[in-house]
């Protein structure tokens, strides 16, 4: 089954206050270095979204095939600075599976059962 999740955060002041170098250097160092680690697993994008959302300042988009590989992909994050400093807060986090509706599913199958 393959699963496409959202994940909403939003900066804190420890992250808002660092100068664009200093972010850039930890993106780089801190956060690329684990997105790279699950590459072949988890197809990660990542969207800033603070200037139309006031709850809500960046969020990434995750594909996988496999949900114990998007586990411990946040899991690394979660033990990096990025969510323990921490410089976001994980606000929601919504998974899904495209067009589950056209399933191999049929009621008749639940209703001939009982």
């Amino acid at each position: 089954m393959h699963y496409t999740i959202i994940l909403t955060a939003k900066a804190t002041a420890q992250w808002l206050t660092k100068s664009r170098p200093e972010r850039d250097h930890f993106v780089e160092t801190e956060v690329r270095p684990v997105l790279d680690k699950f590459a072949d697993q988890c197809s990660v994008r990542l969207f800033d979204c603070d200037f139309t959302h006031a709850q809500v300042s960046d969020f990434m988009i995750i594909e996988t095939d496999n949900l114990e590989h998007f586990g411990y992909l946040i899991g690394y994050l979660r033990e990096s600075k990025t969510f323990a400093a921490p410089y976001f807060d994980v606000k929601d986090i919504i998974i899904g599976v495209p067009n589950n509706f056209r399933g191999p599913m049929n009621i008749d199958d639940i209703r001939k059962a009982g």
